[in-house]
């Protein structure tokens, strides 16, 4: 299995997950033709795409599905309430024809060898889901936007191969920063977004032997640094509970509008 961020960030997130046979996107809340310069790094385009399941409805999640959707019939995975976001969403009707399919948490969605798992998450959305996908033995973990997280999160994410995990802000850039209150207060709450050391204190709970690559998603432009997220996740697992140290383990930040480093488990 792979997993590469093909983009990530408050402007936009789209992830892509494959086996030797299938491919998924995870969002695609950026531009179509970031998508396609994305996967063609791969050697990949759309047109191999197999399924895209989506997190939640927010524009930074599904900018872009209308517009790949008038061009390639693609099916669309996605929770009950974050189809009505979508649909909400869809002014000019322009994904009336196309292809969705209602999951719900904790129920296995299959794609050819693939298995793809929603999570229920936190965040302040309709229905958002983080996602564990597997293929035979080897696992993936995608989960971003989560405001916190508890023991049904970490049984979720335990044991993967590798994860993409949101590190979303420093708390201090964050808080003196230009954001008014009441969206500083969204981001800080248990809806809102993972910090740099949360996101450093929910891995140090999973970590684990066989983790080939940590990649750190959804950095905010405003209120983070990739240098200040990879730095404070290493030092939460290096002074955590836990017996590893901040450097046994790959960790990469996904940059904003650029194929990640593929993680191949």
């Amino acid at each position: 299995m792979r997993l590469a961020s093909l983009s990530s960030g408050s402007s936009g997130n789209s992830i892509y997950i494959g086996s030797d046979t299938t491919n998924i996107l995870i969002d695609t809340g950026c531009s179509k033709k970031r998508i396609e310069e994305g996967l063609a790094g791969m050697d990949l385009s759309l047109a191999d795409i197999d399924a895209i399941f989506v997190t939640h409805e927010h524009s930074d999640h599904i900018a872009g599905l209308h517009t790949i959707l008038k061009k390639y019939d693609i099916p669309v995975y996605a929770t009950r309430g974050t189809l009505l976001g979508i649909r909400t969403s869809d002014k000019k009707g322009e994904m009336l024809s196309a292809e969705f399919h209602e999951i719900r948490a904790d129920e296995k969605v299959p794609v050819k060898d693939i298995v793809v798992n929603p999570i229920t998450i936190m965040h302040d959305a309709l229905e958002p889901v983080a996602y564990r996908i597997s293929c035979g033995k080897k696992k993936i973990g995608v989960a971003t936007d989560l405001g916190c997280y508890n023991d049904y999160t970490v049984d979720n994410l335990r044991g993967m191969d590798a994860i993409l995990i949101e590190a979303n802000h420093d708390v201090r850039m964050l808080q003196t920063g230009p954001y008014p209150y009441q969206l500083k207060r969204r981001i800080l709450g248990e809806k809102g977004h993972l910090s740099n050391e949360k996101s450093g204190e929910l891995l140090c709970r999973i970590l684990h032997d066989g983790l080939k690559g940590i990649l750190l998603g959804h950095l905010s432009k405003e209120n983070n640094l990739p240098e200040l997220a990879y730095e404070t996740v290493r030092v939460e697992i290096e002074m955590g509970e836990n017996p590893y140290h901040g450097n046994d383990f790959p960790i990469m930040v996904a940059a904003r509008n650029e194929l990640s480093p593929v993680i191949e488990v």
